[in-house]
């Protein structure tokens, strides 16, 4: 049995607005040293996937930057390994894909491949430390069509899948972008399939004009009785970075020492892009308190409950709280921020002030000036 994995680099770029303006999903920083891909790629990795194809759209140089070759992954194999899948790449000149199914139709030559029997099929906006083979296994003895990763993680907005089952594990109610009620089983963006099934299934709604994968397929095929779906109950710890509100709060719950034992498990690590940076500079006077920071930091002023990446540089008289401060950043003389996510190579000037709330956090584009 050998499976291979697709990730979705691009399908909820819109959500995050700003933050995804010049990069795609998968590339945005998460947790002061990481981006959202690679938690997907390191749960395939760890669990044996070797063969990956990313599914990009646009703005993916960023990502192609950040993964190289892919050796931090051990996916720099000589038969095996990661694969760009651009959305032309089927020869087709049309406009750029608009959902999962088209997405998928420019990977089919890729996914086509005889020697795997299974596809296990990821976004990028849900993070957690998932071992696929535990999945595998519940799909394949529970004889299902299609497998979904689940959780019952309470979720405060509309959900892209929420599920109802029987008790065993079977499907038996799909609605689509809606609340999750109390005990529904809420879609983690994770699908097992066979890999025949799914090249079928891409042709057959091609040829049909069917563009989405949860509504298109799983749905239509599920309220007609011809689709056997099950889920598989992830119990892990679960982070929906669906929205700049969400992406502000899950970063935020780093810091909360049971969130980060949840994430990054000693027995399966969550890879990243190597680099070697100076340790961080701790000036004498200066104040941290319960903050996640990354090498290669000068930090002289305060910072307290904030996430802050590598190469950051926080002057004497600066306050930060409850922030993300991303790679590159400089907090001039005398600044006061809160509740603020600065993107990378942002400069704040000298006794500048900007505050913000966790439901609206403020937003600094990459490489600006304030």
């Amino acid at each position: 049995m050998k499976v291979m994995g697709i990730i979705f680099s691009n399908i909820y770029d819109s959500s995050l607005g700003e933050l995804t303006n010049h990069r795609t999903v998968a590339s945005l920083p998460f947790g002061g040293r990481y981006r959202q891909v690679d938690f997907a790629l390191s749960n395939m990795s760890n669990s044996g996937i070797y063969n990956i194809g990313i599914i990009t759209k646009y703005n993916y140089r960023s990502l192609m930057d950040h993964l190289g070759t892919c050796s931090a992954w051990d996916l720099n194999r000589k038969n095996e390994g990661v694969v760009f899948l651009p959305p032309f790449a089927e020869g087709n000149t049309g406009a750029v894909y608009k959902g999962k199914l088209e997405a998928l139709y420019s990977a089919v030559h890729f996914i086509n491949n005889d020697a795997y029997d299974y596809v296990v099929i990821c976004d990028s906006t849900v993070l957690c430390n998932i071992n696929f083979n535990d999945v595998i296994k519940h799909h394949i003895s529970a004889k299902n069509d299609v497998t979904i990763v689940s959780s019952k993680s309470k979720v405060d907005k509309k959900c892209p899948l929420v599920l109802k089952t029987n008790g065993r594990g079977r499907v038996t109610e799909m609605k689509i972008d809606v609340r999750a009620e109390e005990d529904s089983h809420i879609g983690m963006g994770m699908f097992v399939i066979s890999r025949q099934l799914l090249v079928d299934t891409i042709r057959d709604s091609y040829s049909r004009g069917y563009i989405h994968f949860e509504r298109d397929f799983l749905q239509r095929k599920f309220n007609s009785g011809a689709l056997k779906l099950g889920v598989y109950d992830f119990e892990g710890v679960v982070l929906h970075n669906s929205d700049v509100e969400s992406y502000y709060k899950n970063s935020m719950a780093l810091l909360e020492k049971d969130v980060r034992d949840g994430i990054f498990l000693k027995d399966s690590p969550i890879y990243t892009k190597v680099r070697d940076e100076t340790p961080t500079y701790y000036k004498k006077g200066s104040k941290v308190s319960n903050c996640i920071i990354a090498d290669g930091c000068v930090m002289m002023g305060t910072a307290l409950d904030s996430v802050i990446f590598r190469e950051v540089v926080i002057e004497q008289g600066a306050s930060v709280k409850s922030c993300i401060i991303m790679q590159g950043a400089k907090i001039e003389e005398g600044a006061q921020l809160e509740c603020v996510i600065l993107d990378k190579d942002v400069t704040v000037t000298k006794g500048a002030s900007l505050k913000g709330t966790p439901k609206n956090p403020v937003i600094v584009k990459k490489g600006e000036v304030v």
